[in-house]
C-alpha cells in the first residue's frame, strides 16, 4: 500500500473485526464509505474548479488537494489522469447551472428565471473559456462533453422559453430554437475578458428586452 493510500484509510487493516453478533449491520459501513468518497469527490470538482479558474487546467496536484482538504491518494483514486478531472468539472459545472433553472422558476416571474438562467449560463461560458484548449485537445475523454452539454442546457432553456411564452411574457411567434439561442449567448461571451463579464451580461439583458418586445403582457408583475 502507498503511503497516500495508507494516510487515507489511516492505516486500517482491510479485515473485519468485532464479534459476528454485533448490533451495527454490515451494510452501515458500505454506506459510510460511499457517503465519505462523495464528499470527496464533490471537495475535489469543487476546488478543482476554483483552482483551474485562476491557475488554468495545469496547476500543481497539490493545489487542487490542499483547497478541498484531501491527500493526492483520494485524488488519483477518483481521477487517475488529468483529463478525468478535468471532464468531472466540466459536468460538474454543467450540472449546477442546468440544476438552477428550477429554483428560478419557482421564484421569480417567467421572463425574470428566463433572464437570470441566461445571466447564469453567459457567466459560466465565459468562466469556462480556459477550459476551452484542453476541451479541444483531441482527449478521448472529452469526446462526449459537447452531447453533455446539449443534453443537460437545451431542456432547460426550452422550458424557460416556453414557461414565458404561455405566459405571454416573451413573443411567441418567433419558434425559437433553444440551442440556437445557447449558441447566440455563447457569442455574445466572446469579446469580453475572463474578469469582466459586465459586456456580456449587457448583451444578454438586451437580447431578452428583444424577446420582450411585442409580447401579450410586457410588464409581467
Amino acid at each position: 500500500m502507498s503511503e497516500d493510500a495508507r494516510q487515507e484509510t489511516g492505516g486500517a487493516p482491510t479485515a473485519a473485526t468485532g464479534h459476528a453478533g454485533a448490533d451495527t449491520p454490515s451494510a452501515r459501513p458500505a454506506k459510510r464509505v460511499r457517503a465519505d468518497a462523495q464528499r470527496s469527490t464533490d471537495a475535489l470538482l469543487t476546488a478543482a474548479a476554483e483552482v483551474f479558474a485562476t491557475s488554468g487546467v495545469d496547476a500543481p496536484v497539490r493545489q487542487i488537494t490542499a483547497k478541498a482538504g484531501v491527500g493526492a491518494g483520494t485524488l488519483y483514486r477518483h481521477f487517475p489522469q488529468r483529463a478525468d478531472l478535468i471532464a468531472a468539472v466540466f459536468r460538474h459545472e454543467v450540472d449546477a447551472c442546468a440544476d438552477a433553472a428550477p429554483a428560478l422558476m419557482a421564484t421569480y416571474a417567467p421572463v425574470d428565471a428566463l433572464a437570470r438562467w441566461l445571466q447564469r449560463f453567459a457567466g459560466f461560458i465565459a468562466t469556462k473559456r480556459g477550459l476551452s484548449s484542453a476541451l479541444h485537445s483531441g482527449d478521448p475523454a472529452f469526446d462526449s462533453l459537447p452531447d453533455y452539454f446539449q443534453q443537460r442546457f437545451v431542456p432547460v432553456l426550452g422550458a424557460l422559453l416556453d414557461t414565458a411564452a404561455s405566459a405571454g411574457h416573451i413573443r411567441s411567434d418567433l419558434d425559437l430554437d433553444p440551442e440556437d439561442l445557447l449558441r447566440a449567448v455563447a457569442n455574445l461571451t466572446l469579446p469580453a475578458a475572463e474578469d469582466d463579464s459586465a459586456p456580456a451580461q449587457q448583451m444578454v439583458t438586451l437580447l431578452v428586452d428583444g424577446l420582450r418586445h411585442g409580447a401579450r403582457t410586457p410588464d409581467p408583475a
